[in-house]
């Protein structure tokens, strides 16, 4: 069964959707879904299969995202997103059937890191899950071909001319067609998997914009979703990586968490699977699920 839902979150309310199992929960999971999309792409996927194995699952749309409420539009602030898992924890915790002592927290590519950062001191969550996770603080700083602290620079002149023009920029998460990917001489497997899934049929939904607000990207640029955690994410930590590496970092991301969680549990690498073939690709996300569905069981 699914709920749609609205969580209050300070003057504005975010969208979800709650996939409830046949039979009244107790256990249930917050998702935290990859930076640009929403409630009815990735997290819908992992969501309504862990409510078909009895667990009840949470997922919504960021603030300033998707149908969620926040002004500006397209805003991916790291720290709002981990707020973001805590305002949808305290919703959950008055749904009926819900036991507030058997939540835990499933995080997906930058949902992950957020889910992780989140994790560390909202200790309401029992139990940390996350698969392909990323680091985007880790991320931008490599995306930076003169380095992050030129990165910033830049970005302080652009942020002063904003300011006096009163026009946002925003910028692409990703090319939005294969051609538009092939003349930016893009055509790694790994970008070309990512713009099959969220710019075509398959994948696509009408409030993903695939557009971010340029002015978040310097907090991205200072964020460390893995700050702290060896002292302070003590709940149980399941990782499930695509064994496949690529330019996303997800598995190197997720072997560096492993490392780093005072409390790992159990790790998964789903060998013939590549980062964004976890988002969709039956046989992978089963398999993921399947391995989700023990671990929260036993620790919720």
């Amino acid at each position: 069964m699914l709920e749609h839902v609205s969580i209050p979150r300070g003057p504005i309310e975010l969208a979800a959707h709650l996939h409830l199992p046949d039979e009244a929960p107790l256990r249930a999971v917050v998702l935290s879904t990859p930076g640009s999309s929403v409630k009815e792409q990735i997290g819908a996927n992992y969501a309504s299969r862990l409510a078909s194995r009895g667990i009840a699952a949470l997922v919504f749309d960021p603030a300033h995202q998707g149908q969620s409420g926040g002004e500006p539009r397209d805003l991916e602030d790291p720290y709002r997103r981990g707020e973001d898992i805590s305002y949808a924890i305290d919703a959950l915790s008055t749904f009926p059937g819900i036991d507030p002592e058997r939540i835990g927290v499933l995080g997906i590519c930058a949902g992950g890191g957020y889910a992780v950062h989140t994790a560390r001191t909202d200790h309401r969550i029992k139990a940390v899950g996350v698969v392909v996770p990323g680091n985007m603080g880790t991320s931008f700083r490599g995306f930076q071909p003169d380095g992050p602290a030129t990165a910033l620079d830049s970005m302080a002149a652009a942020r002063i001319e904003e300011t006096r023009s009163g026009a946002l920029t925003r910028a692409n998460w990703l090319p939005d067609t294969l051609e538009d990917a092939a003349a930016a001489g893009m055509t790694d497997l790994d970008t070309t998997q990512a713009i099959t899934y969220y710019r075509t049929e398959r994948g696509h939904n009408q409030h993903s914009t695939n557009r971010r607000l340029a002015r978040g990207d310097s907090l991205l640029l200072g964020y460390d979703a893995y700050h702290l955690v060896d002292q302070l994410m003590t709940q149980p930590l399941q990782v499930i990586l695509a064994g496949r590496k690529g330019n996303t970092g997800s598995y190197e991301s997720g072997m560096r968490l492993w490392e780093l969680a005072p409390n790992p549990v159990d790790l998964m690498v789903i060998e013939e699977a590549g980062h964004y073939e976890m988002y969709d690709e039956p046989e992978y996300v089963d398999k993921a699920v399947d391995r989700l569905t023990d671990f929260y069981t036993a620790n919720l």
